[in-house]
């Protein structure tokens, strides 16, 4: 009996796995440990083991986890009681498997989970004659096929070997497309030819992280990522291949058509009409072209790293990486490291070499946002670097050419930041080359029409919506409201629109009101009748919009203004609009 039950325990459709960090945190999981555990799980989400066993089960996991974690020994064929999210207890077969990342270092931990009272079991087994389908062996491309990352892997002849669900979801392809093809014929990347950190890695050994590279998906999509690699070894420590993961930098995708569009209106993804805007785009071409450092100021969400990459896109380092560096999110202790790189065992816990950011955009464009946050000391060391054109990795002797474009960004006064004495006066004139400053929204207010425009067709395409306007009322209140979060909260509040507009005009009953305190009380013909205190307050030419809007039709007309075709009829009789 014992023997019978563990083969249909090798069969049961109910493994479980699920990925996590250090930290506890889920990186992904498939559909079945979600049905185990009675609830959905999202990368991001806290899973502790505490939330899963308790009492003694509790010890043996987490002695489990400790050893993946601590020694990277794997644990296999445990059991326990598991606590699903209703509070009904089971019996588990778990087992622990540490994550292996860059360096050979653990850098999380595999949990797969059988559920031992599922289906059948608690039925005392199959009837004579009942079989179970086959199912295959639980595989690394099992493990990782709902990471929320897409992950390739390639051999040393660079041909795609396995290929995730969220690559295909990214790229548009198909894994019975990809699989045995060149990698370059897949993703036609900007850097295939020169600086693919893939080959990068398969050639050095050196993992790459964070590299920002620009594909083209099936249909001609211009897309963003972030890259991460490292190379694949068999137990004799030979490479057999590389592995890549990669996901989209939101908000970049662009049409296949990358063209420079200079009518005063648009260039590369950037839009406004304005003077000060017009100004901007006349210098862009020019700048772009050079070799000159550009030091970018405004207020923050005007779209400054956006300047930055529409310089580096339409320059002659375009084929090269595109590296940002916000000078304010990393921690002191290790932005030296990030910025130069290190040697092995230049400090504690550095286990490998590392490449730094300036070597990363080695033939591109090395991006410093925010960069009134530098810290002196750091800021002596970059100007050094930005003189003499040479620099060391941190423990290291061996000097690292410079071969990267320097574009500076910040939203704060750097001149008053020299007279404080915060900011050094000579790196300030070593940056600021180029000078452009991007006024704030509220100082470009005509522009906001062609930026709502701008969105609407962004959004259409990501939501799948036919929005085609935005209510004269709407356009009203955005033109007196003075934007502190400038272009970006005009984004974001054009998203929290998307969320409720079922037609296709934005109303202001579509706008987060709380948002537009002061900007007037009349919330527009969407609202309903009775958050309008009755139909008797729509107005003729609220009336004539949605009309208009509707091609005529009247019903559809009552449902956009949220009234009764009766009483749409009954409030154009009274306004004499039959």
């Amino acid at each position: 009996m014992a023997q019978k039950s563990k083969a249909i325990t090798s069969l049961l459709p109910t493994d479980g796995v699920v990925v996590l960090d250090r930290a506890n945190r889920v990186m992904g999981c498939n559909q079945a440990c979600g049905k185990i555990l009675g609830t959905q799980i999202e990368p991001g989400d806290l899973l502790t083991l505490d939330a899963l066993f308790a009492g003694p089960d509790l010890g043996a996991a987490q002695a489990a986890l400790d050893a993946a974690l601590g020694r990277g020994k794997a644990s296999s064929g445990l059991r326990g009681r598991v606590t699903d999210s209703n509070g009904q207890q089971f019996t588990c077969e778990y087992g622990v498997y540490p994550l292996v990342g860059p360096g050979r270092q653990v850098t999380g931990v595999i949990i797969t989970l059988h559920d031992l009272d599922f289906g059948l079991l608690g039925q005392e087994g199959l009837e004579t004659g009942e079989t179970l389908p086959h199912l295959p062996k639980v595989g690394y491309q099992t493990l990782f096929e709902n990471l929320a990352e897409g992950i390739f892997t390639i051999n040393t002849r660079w041909r795609i070997t396995s290929f995730n669900q969220t690559a295909e979801r990214i790229t548009g392809f198909q894994r019975e497309e990809v699989l045995g093809c060149l990698c370059w014929d897949i993703f036609r990347s900007d850097l295939c030819q020169v600086g693919c950190p893939l080959r990068t890695t398969l050639e050095t050994g050196l993992s790459r992280m964070d590299q920002d590279v620009r594909i083209l998906s099936k249909d001609g999509r211009r897309l963003s990522i972030l890259v991460n690699t490292s190379v694949v070894k068999d137990r004799g420590d030979t490479v057999v291949g590389a592995v890549e993961s990669f996901r989209v930098i939101s908000g970049l995708e662009q049409q296949p058509s990358d063209s420079v569009q200079t009518l005063g209106r648009r260039f590369s993804d950037i839009v406004g009409e304005s003077p000060c805007m017009r100004r901007l785009f006349r210098m862009l071409p020019d700048v772009a072209a050079s070799e000159a450092s550009v030091l970018i100021t405004g207020e923050s969400g005007t779209g400054k790293e956006l300047f930055a990459r529409a310089i580096h896109n339409h320059s002659p380092r375009k084929d090269g990486p595109f590296v940002a560096v916000n000078c304010s999110a990393l921690a002191e202790s290790l932005l030296e490291s990030e910025l130069f790189g290190h040697e092995k065992a230049a400090f504690t816990g550095a286990v490998r070499s590392k490449v730094g950011r300036f070597e990363l955009a080695r033939e591109g464009t090395l991006f410093f946002d925010e960069i009134g946050d530098l810290k002196p000391e750091l800021q002596v060391k970059l100007l050094r670097v930005l003189e003499e054109r040479v620099f060391e990795r941190v423990g290291g002797t061996r000097l690292v050419p410079l071969d990267a474009r320097i574009i500076a960004a910040t939203n704060r006064d750097l001149g008053r930041a020299i007279k404080e004495r915060t900011f050094r006066e000579d790196l300030y004139y070593r940056l600021r080359t180029v000078p452009m400053n991007i006024a704030p929204l509220r100082e470009r207010m005509e522009d906001i029409p062609l930026l709502v425009d701008h969105f609407i067709g962004r959004l259409n395409k990501s939501t799948g919506k036919d929005v085609r306007m935005v209510d004269p009322k709407v356009l009203q209140r955005f033109m007196s409201y003075d934007w502190p979060g400038n272009v970006r909260e005009l984004e974001r509040m054009m998203e929290y629109a998307f969320v409720f507009v079922k037609g296709p005009v934005i109303f202001p009953a579509h706008l987060p009101n709380q948002d537009l305190q002061g900007q007037g009380d009349d919330r527009g013909p969407a609202v309903s009748a009775a958050a309008r205190g009755g139909d008797q307050d729509l107005q003729a030419q609220d009336i004539l919009n949605a009309l208009e809007v509707c091609g005529g039709r009247r019903q559809e007309a009552a449902q956009l203004l949220g009234i009764s075709r009766t009483s749409l009829w009954r409030r154009m009789k009274a306004l004499n609009l039959n």
